[in-house]
């Protein structure tokens, strides 16, 4: 990578806010797929977020990108706390240390506690890409089929890797099918295998929104891991996203994680750290 390559991206108020209004709209689609299956489904405007509910079990019930409009009233969080009380999940905000100081004040003073953080990492689009290891051949799964991404995706995901800081979350096998199956319709949403010697060993998927290119859904089978799977998907979904015209890249990682690490080795830095904070209803 050249210097122009590794150039700090800067966030202020305006691209965190960007960056979660794409993040809120692809929660939002993966929750109108949910609702075919479960009608009970909601997403309710929130204070420039949303509080989103698909289906009991689902990673994709939370309050996102909340704190870059106007501030929610007492009454607002009243109403969104009594959506998910009766569909009895408790309420879960992922509020970025970015979005409006007085959100947090609130909410600790609803009752929320804090569980966990998770780092949202960016790096500009311009120059060459890195280039991925030559034992890893990664294609769109356009060849293969998508039933074949979402095997390997999901047989990754339900083996995590013990690094990082640990998670308040864990889903079983079939939320988190459900969840992939979901998303991978939302927009422009591409989706990558990594093979190892003609074998597929790892997924990963990335949407396309408004000049920004968000990484997700990375996940290596445990036999192939520490062998550059996750480095190859990266590049080949970076490359892709050039060639897209966008301008920047966004991924998402739980902080200290390998993930994180491989991300910073290909010219990501920290944007901004989202907490997790949480309130049975």
């Amino acid at each position: 990578m050249g210097e122009e390559d590794l150039a700090t991206v800067f966030c202020d108020r305006d691209l965190a806010a960007r960056i979660e209004r794409l993040e809120t709209a692809a929660i939002a689609g993966g929750v109108e797929a949910a609702r075919r299956r479960s009608p009970s489904g909601f997403v309710l405007p929130l204070g420039g977020g949303a509080a989103c509910f698909a289906e009991v079990g689902s990673p994709l019930n939370k309050v996102a990108g909340v704190g870059f409009g106007a501030v929610p009233s007492a009454g607002e969080w009243e109403r969104v706390e009594a959506a998910y009380a009766e569909v009895g999940v408790p309420v879960q905000v992922e509020l970025a240390h970015l979005a409006d100081s007085r959100i947090g004040a609130e909410l600790t003073g609803r009752g929320y506690r804090l569980t966990s953080f998770e780092n949202v990492l960016g790096r500009r689009l311009v120059g060459r890409t890195s280039s991925a290891s030559a034992q890893i051949e990664v294609r769109r799964d356009d060849e293969s089929g998508f039933e074949v991404w979402l095997e390997v995706v999901v047989d990754g995901f339900a083996s995590p890797d013990d690094d990082g800081s640990p998670t308040h979350e864990e889903f079983p096998r079939e939320a988190i099918a459900a969840v992939m199956r979901d998303m991978a319709g939302v927009g422009d949403t591409r989706r990558y295998l990594a093979y190892r010697d003609g074998v597929p060993v790892g997924g990963a998927s990335m949407r396309i929104d408004a000049g920004v290119a968000a990484l997700a859904g990375a996940a290596t089978l445990p036999a192939h891991r520490r062998r550059g799977v996750q480095t190859a998907l990266l590049a080949a979904r970076l490359a892709d996203a050039a060639a897209a015209g966008c301008d920047l890249a966004v991924i998402t990682t739980e902080p200290g994680s390998k993930s994180q690490e491989n991300a910073q080795k290909s010219g990501f830095g920290l944007l901004y750290t989202r907490a997790v904070l949480v309130k049975e209803v």
